[in-house]
Formats: C-alpha cells, sequence, structure tokens
C-alpha cells in the first residue's frame, strides 16, 4: 500500500491539497506559507518547481513562477526546501514540475534526491501518457509513486493507459484549458470522475478551476477522494505580498473553510 492510499485510507472526507510554487514569493515566506497550510489542516502537498515556460498554467502561477526564480530559485534549492517541509511534519508531497528541469538535473538523481528528501511522487506536467516509459520506470526505481493525468476529452483506452501507470492518484482536470481561477466551477468533471471509478479503484483527485470551499465540496460531491487547490492560493499570495501576516491570516482562513467545507459532504452523506 502507498503513502497516498494511507492518506485516503484514514480519512471520512476528500483529502485537501493545497498547491504552491516553491519560493514564492521568496524562500522564507514560501517555508512559512507552507507550514501555514499544514497547520490549517491540509493532507498532501503539491509543490511547484518554478520554471520559466510553464504551458500547463495560467497567469497566477505564471507570476509566481517569475517571483520565485526572481527571488532565486533553482532545482537544487527546491529539494533542500521540501526536505525542510518533511522536517516540519512527514506529510506526502507531490511535486509537479516541467520535463527539462528533471532532464537538466539527471532523470535517476532528480528521483532519488527528491525521495531523499521525504517526496512522495512527480507529476511531469508536459510529458503525456504516450511517453510515460521516459519517467514511470525512474520513479519507481526510486521509491516513488506515480503520477498521470487524465482530461476530460481522453478517450477510455487512453484513460486505461493513465490507470495502467498511476501508482498513487490520477490528477484529473475539471476543464478543458489552464490552471487558473474560474467563477463557475467545470461541469466536465463529474462525467469524468464516474469513468474513471469505473476503471479503476486508484484514488481521484481533481486539480484546475478549483476556487471557492464551495467548488472543493461539490467536486468531493461528485466522488473525487481529494481536492486540489492552486490559483486561487496563489492569488491570495499575489494580493497580499507587502502584508505578510495578512497573507497568512487569509490563507490560514481560506483553507479552514474548504476543509470545513468538505467535512460536510460526509455529514451530508452519513445523514441520508
Amino acid at each position: 500500500m502507498g503513502r497516498y492510499q494511507d492518506v485516503f485510507d484514514s480519512l471520512n472526507r476528500a483529502a485537501m491539497i493545497p498547491f504552491f510554487v516553491i519560493g514564492d514569493p521568496d524562500t522564507e515566506t514560501s517555508l512559512r506559507i507552507v507550514k501555514t497550510a499544514i497547520d490549517a489542516g491540509a493532507d498532501i502537498l503539491e509543490l511547484g518547481i518554478p520554471f520559466s515556460d510553464p504551458v500547463a498554467d495560467g497567469p497566477t502561477i505564471q507570476k509566481a513562477d517569475i517571483r520565485a526564480l526572481k527571488a532565486g530559485m533553482t532545482p537544487q534549492k527546491a529539494l533542500a526546501f521540501i526536505a525542510q517541509v518533511s522536517a516540519y511534519k512527514p506529510i506526502p508531497i507531490g511535486l509537479l514540475v516541467y520535463y527539462n528541469l528533471i532532464y537538466q538535473y539527471g532523470v535517476d538523481a532528480f528521483y532519488r534526491d527528491f525521495k531523499q528528501a521525504g517526496g512522495t511522487s512527480v507529476l511531469v506536467a508536459d510529458v503525456s501518457i504516450d511517453d510515460a516509459e521516459e519517467i514511470a520506470p525512474a520513479a519507481l526505481r526510486a521509491g516513488l509513486e506515480t503520477v498521470f493525468m487524465a482530461t476530460p476529452n481522453c478517450p477510455d483506452e487512453r484513460l486505461q493507459q493513465v490507470v495502467k501507470y498511476t501508482t498513487g492518484f490520477i490528477y484529473t482536470v475539471s476543464l478543458l484549458g489552464t490552471t487558473g481561477e474560474r467563477q463557475r466551477f467545470s461541469t466536465l468533471a463529474k462525467p469524468l470522475i464516474q469513468r474513471l471509478k469505473r476503471l479503476t479503484q486508484t484514488p481521484v483527485c481533481v486539480g484546475f478551476g478549483i476556487s471557492s470551499p464551495e467548488h472543493a465540496r461539490q467536486v468531493a460531491a461528485d466522488g473525487a477522494n481529494g481536492v486540489i487547490i492552486g490559483s486561487r492560493l496563489v492569488k491570495i499570495i499575489e494580493d497580499n505580498l507587502n502584508d505578510k501576516d495578512q497573507l497568512y491570516c487569509q490563507l490560514q482562513a481560506f483553507l479552514a473553510e474548504t476543509l470545513n467545507a468538505l467535512k460536510t459532504v460526509q455529514d451530508d452523506t452519513s445523514a441520508n
């Protein structure tokens, strides 16, 4: 049984999975942000190494990447950052990264060093399931779990490939497009969750466009095992760059409200 499965099995609700760009807006503040999220009840962390051309991400996370890069964040420093997070609390950590960074570091060395830092899985945003053999064996050799993306327009045979190569959880993209806040949550998520649940018992976690506690509650009610929230949290950072106390306060409040929303789904289910 993998580390992710242990978490999902221990919960009677969907897991809350916040995403942050490592080093945004600077290393010290970023570390306190992540610790704030852990203290607010994060079950799993999804962290990104900043990259100059993050093609899967919208403007909010792109700006976070720029801030972190300007502050001097590198892959080597990011792994040291992850070790600090793991020392604070041994929480499962998924990494979202672009392949060029792994390739330049050295594929086997990167996975080995990430595992040693306390990491759990690596999602390579710009490697499709067609090229899974480029990365999955190295991840498994290092003792990491594998995470791949499923999108609403995937045919069943492609979803079966995702299922075949995924050992951790399936990162289920709720919409067509890049990351970013949305006023309305996509109607494409629920049918995709249902399709995946028919194919596998591997946990399904939904990300992209989850911008409010109500969105998180809806995703959980639709059957997701975990809810990944990124751009909304990164926007809180962007909006409070000059007031760090307010930044931590707003992050804590948003995550606490989201956690309560996830708990109400289980309460509603129990009542019925």
